[in-house]
Parts: C-alpha cells; structure tokens; sequence
C-alpha cells in the first residue's frame, strides 16, 4: 500500500488494524503481499480457505493483469476476483472441477481461458457449448460467450485455465 493516502492510513490506524508495511518490496503486488501474509498465518494452515477479493478487477488493466497473475503464483490456494459485472478463479490442471453455479447471483455469461499456455485437451459439461477434447490457445480458440446451462458445470483440463462467470445485477 505504497500509495495509500495518509488520511486513509490513518483511519485504519484509529480502527485499530495492523498495518504491515511492505512497500521496501516494489516486486509483488499488493495483493501478492496480502496473500503470503494470509498463507503464513498459523492459525489458516490447512485452512480449506476461499480469498475473495472484492475490487480486484474493473480498473487499470495492468493492475487486473497483475492480480491475474497472483492467481497463477498461487494456484494451490482458492482465490476468486471479483468486480461488478463477473468473478475469476484459476482452475488448476491437476484437478477435475466442479462448479456450483449460484443462478441467483451468477451466470449465464461465462468463460474458460488457458492462462499459462495452450491446453491441448479441455472437457466440460454444463454449458451451452461444450468442450469434447477441444484444443485452446491465445491466437487460436478460446471459450468466451459460452452459456452456464445448469446448477453445476465441470471442467477437465492438462492445462491451467481461468474460469470466469457473469454476475447478475440486482433489480
């Protein structure tokens, strides 16, 4: 938080919360710095823990490409992105994933992305336009405007893949 201001520094001193000053590292991100210091806490240690963070997208580009990349620095850990307008999560190669779809607040716009590099073979079940041992890629195919169909969607893939679903607006 090298660019808090100090009004609003000090507001959060009188609120009473631990300040952790870390702006000696210009390397990470503020969010990477907030993540190694949850991770580190001994009482979170073997924590089946979701980090929602809220804000995290809708900004500056660089800075929702930063918090992007956090996800892939930590993809051992549940992390969700989320703006006003849809959520993000990193979906781990090493796992077949399950996804609950909340239809009151999410859905039906949704997307699957191969972050760290192209994924050669990608399954999913619950969508409009499923994935049946589809190949993706930046510059060749990736899953964007495809339809949540169900209460649950499953994804199956040798690759990383960002995972991001519409959020409904409230009437």
């Amino acid at each position: 938080m090298d660019s808090i201001r100090e009004e609003v520094l000090t507001s959060y001193k009188n609120m009473g919360t631990k300040i952790v000053d870390a702006s000696d590292d210009q390397d990470t991100t503020d969010l990477h710095k907030c993540i190694l210091y949850i991770q580190d806490l001994p009482n979170l240690k073997n924590q089946n823990l979701c980090i929602l963070v809220a804000g995290a997208l809708g900004g500056r580009f660089d800075h929702e490409m930063g918090n992007i990349n956090v996800l892939c620095k930590f993809p051992h850990m549940r992390i969700v992105l989320l703006s006003d307008d849809c959520l993000i999560q990193l979906l781990p190669s090493s796992q077949h994933h399950e996804i609950h779809i909340q239809s009151a607040v999410e859905g039906p716009h949704c997307g699957l992305i191969p972050i760290t590099g192209p994924s050669k073979r990608n399954r999913t079940t619950g969508l409009q336009w499923n994935l049946a041992d589809t190949e993706m890629s930046f510059g060749g195919l990736i899953s964007t405007s495809n339809v949540v169909k169900g209460e649950v969607v499953t994804v199956e893939s040798d690759a990383n893949l960002l995972w991001t679903v519409s959020l409904r607006k409230g009437s």
